[in-house]
């Protein structure tokens, strides 16, 4: 096996444990969070969401390209032309051994990836649509529609009452989803709000630099360009902010008091507050 392809083979266990921890992300987008210090809450995240490495990883979990013998030698007398095709049919019979040897191990790392994916093979042209129809039947996912290259555009909503924590998105089947927004409810009465997926600037850097990588151990290869994360979360609530990151604090507004961030390329802190619930 050349240096090549186990720098392809690494990558793909790199990619694999790097989506594992940033499988989704936000592209453009608006999200808006309003808590009631009753506890009735209403959610509304409308715009892009991507799944990383849709189409790429079936191409990195896909056999290794065609035999391509190393140039050892150069043509000029018969005897360097002889010594070539010895040193090439020797590395033919080492690559056909090596790719019988890998073909268990493709077979295994096809199903960790769909098993990373809730049973949906990155490989099939009907992938995609899976997924989206899978979530066209959850609670709040009022579009999805599918734009190519790992991209969804959606309108989701939904409201009710915090007695229980809330993770958005939450993707039927899917054990490694990462969240965007997570509310979590202490038993002081204290409610804790973060946008975890809102601050993927070091992320995305260190994704599309791995990536990358996974494109130049191929030849003629490219990384996926990445999304552009980019849009407003903005958080209204009648009960009492304790704490928060934004940049100029709680505004007067209508719903009671307004935080709002801005999410963009240099949005490395992830939005944070936390509200007390009950009459402030």
């Amino acid at each position: 096996m050349t240096i090549r392809r186990i720098a392809g083979a690494a990558t793909l266990m790199a990619l694999c444990l790097t989506l594992a921890a940033c499988l989704l992300s936000p592209g453009k987008f608006t999200a808006r969070l309003d808590v009631r210090q009753d506890g009735r809450f209403s959610f509304a995240y409308a715009g892009e969401v991507y799944l990383l490495g849709l189409s790429k990883l079936a191409e990195l979990g896909a056999a290794s390209e065609a035999f391509k013998p190393d140039d050892c030698y150069r043509p000029g007398t018969l005897v360097k032309r002889a010594r070539a095709a010895a040193e090439a049919a020797e590395q033919r019979q080492r690559w056909e051994e090596s790719q019988a040897g890998s073909a268990d191990k493709r077979r295994r790392d096809a199903e960790g990836m769909k098993a990373m994916l809730g049973g949906i093979d990155p490989s099939s042209p009907q992938a995609a649509e899976e997924l989206a129809a899978r979530l066209r039947r959850q609670e709040g996912w009022r579009r999805v529609d599918y734009k190519g290259d790992g991209l969804f555009d959606v309108d989701f909503a939904v409201s009710g009452t915090l007695d229980r924590d809330f993770t958005f998105p939450s993707i039927e089947h899917f054990p490694m989803a990462n969240a965007f927004v997570t509310v979590n409810r202490h038993k002081d009465g204290t409610l804790r709000i973060d946008a975890p997926g809102f601050a993927t600037a070091a992320g995305n850097e260190s994704l599309r630099a791995l990536m990358m990588m996974g494109g130049a151990g191929r030849t003629g290869g490219t990384a996926p360009t990445l999304p552009v994360t980019e849009g407003t979360f903005v958080l209204t609530t009648d009960a009492a902010v304790l704490a928060n990151n934004t940049d100029t604090g709680p505004q007067t507004d209508s719903a009671g008091q307004r935080l709002d961030w801005t999410i963009n390329a240099r949005a490395a802190a992830a939005p944070t507050a936390l509200l007390r619930l009950g009459r402030p």
